[in-house]
């Protein structure tokens, strides 16, 4: 059994980034950071808002904000220091191969599958509620039918599965035109939230503020168990780490920086939406942004802001998926799963098998799945492969301290366990039905470990592999 603890050496990781089934090199400091803040803003700001205010926290949705960002922030030193040492596509995946070894890098991409598959999913849903309310702005009333799931009343949500079939199109095209597009639509969605702060800080009433915490702390951090999922985008950013120019430089400071002037926008704009709008009216709407502005008679505002945020959550449609595009490049191309999903197109130098699996999947989870499950089920994957990425970082220097490292996690070890505890925190925080499924699926990803990939991986053939 000790193999299934192999490690792989990071001379090995790297030596792959330049074989024929390589990713290009194509982005730059300016590149990454973008695709940091598209991924981070988007629906956590122009949808979750509301359910977290109406359910878990009330007008203390701020304090969920800080608590969140707060447990992100420990994460994301501990991502930045692997992204700097182990500049390879797979994210929480290769940085666990590389530090405790094949089964948990298993366990952690088969984690990082569920996680994305699902936000992609509750991402596209989030999309459909602003597109169908920007259509309905404009006298285009879409049926009930074809924008909702089945749980919901509906047969299908149409417009989350059309989006999701435009950008899979687009990451089939090439890295290089996928980031000219986020440049884009991110430089868009900034513009809407600066006007939609504008437009509503005069309307903020601190009455709408009483009782600040009505669910208590209790209901503080279940709100910041919900909310986290807003900001798992440096995750994304990482697994780009193989098709960055310098990533010893620029990885860490795109994850660090793009986290914070995120964090900074959501307090802002969660202290302004449920200081004009009482919070138990965002029970029912996945469009809290532009519901609080036609609350307050600014119509076109509304509208505005629903096309905004169409922009900014196609934005982290696009990073998310070309994450877990990528994280399925790594496993399959370690042999973990098929390994023809860890085919390079000879033209575009993308993984397009890897990008139509997980186009044709999410899909079906958009259009029959409601965004509530979604969201829960993104959140525990996320904190899982956090805590897994903050033990992995002591683990790997006091397995390898001579690897040279572009940035170190400051504070360590102590700054990997106060990550470690708070993601445990916001775990025990979620409800049970999610822990049950995560568990589920967990079971499920150790059956198909020892039915298939043990038996496929690459590192049966490598004699340079570490059983620890």
């Amino acid at each position: 059994m000790n193999n299934i603890f192999r490690t792989k050496p990071i001379e090995s990781l790297i030596a792959e980034t330049k074989g024929k089934d390589s990713l290009k090199k194509a982005l730059g400091p300016l590149e990454l950071t973008m695709l940091g803040v598209g991924a981070i803003i988007g629906t956590g700001i122009f949808v979750l808002t509301g359910v977290a205010a109406a359910k878990y926290s009330g007008p203390a949705l701020i304090l969920s904000f800080i608590v969140s960002g707060l447990a992100c922030a420990f994460a994301a030193l501990c991502y930045a220091e692997f992204a700097s040492t182990v500049p390879v596509a797979g994210s929480a995946y290769t940085y666990s191969y590389a530090a405790l070894g094949e089964f948990w890098a298993w366990i952690i991409g088969w984690d990082l599958i569920l996680e994305y598959m699902v936000a992609i999913g509750a991402v596209a849903v989030g999309w459909s509620a602003y597109a169908v309310n920007l259509l309905g702005a404009v006298g285009i009333n879409l049926p009930k039918a074809i924008t909702s799931s089945p749980l919901e009343g509906g047969i299908v949500n149409l417009p989350a599965v059309l989006i999701i079939l435009v950008i899979t199109y687009l990451l089939v095209s090439g890295v290089e035109q996928s980031s000219k597009v986020n440049n884009i639509i991110v430089a868009i969605k900034l513009i809407v939230i600066l006007l939609f702060i504008v437009l509503a800080v005069g309307h903020v009433k601190p009455a709408n503020w009483h009782p600040f915490m009505p669910f208590g702390w209790g209901g503080v951090f279940s709100g910041a168990a919900i909310v986290f999922f807003a900001y798992i985008g440096f995750d994304a950013v990482s697994t780009a780490a193989e098709e960055v120019k310098n990533p010893q430089k620029d990885l860490p400071k795109g994850i660090v920086l793009s986290l914070l002037l995120c964090t900074a926008l959501y307090i802002i704009v969660s202290a302004i939406l449920t200081g004009v709008v009482p919070y138990l009216q965002f029970k029912d709407t996945a469009a809290p942004v532009a519901f609080a502005l036609k609350q307050i008679g600014i119509n076109w505002g509304s509208a505005l802001v629903s096309v905004g945020a169409i922009c900014g959550i196609t934005s982290v449609l696009l990073v998310m998926m070309f994450g877990q595009t990528r994280i399925f490049f790594a496993m399959s191309r370690d042999g973990l799963l098929p390994k023809v999903f860890g085919q390079v197109h000879h033209k575009f130098k993308t993984p397009v098998k890897s990008t139509l699996l997980v186009g044709i999947v999410t899909m079906v989870i958009a259009g029959f799945i409601p965004i509530g499950d979604l969201a829960e089920l993104t959140n525990i994957g996320t904190l899982a492969a956090f805590i897994i990425v903050s033990i992995g970082v002591v683990v790997l220097r006091y397995r390898r301290p001579d690897i040279k490292r572009g940035f170190k996690c400051p504070g360590a070890p102590i700054t990997p366990a106060i990550s470690v505890i708070f993601c445990a925190i916001l775990i025990f925080m979620l409800p049970n039905i999610t822990k049950i499924r995560f568990v589920v699926w967990f079971l499920l990803g150790i059956i198909v470990y020892f039915a298939y990939s043990k038996n496929h991986s690459t590192m049966n053939n490598d004699s340079s592999e570490t059983a620890e």
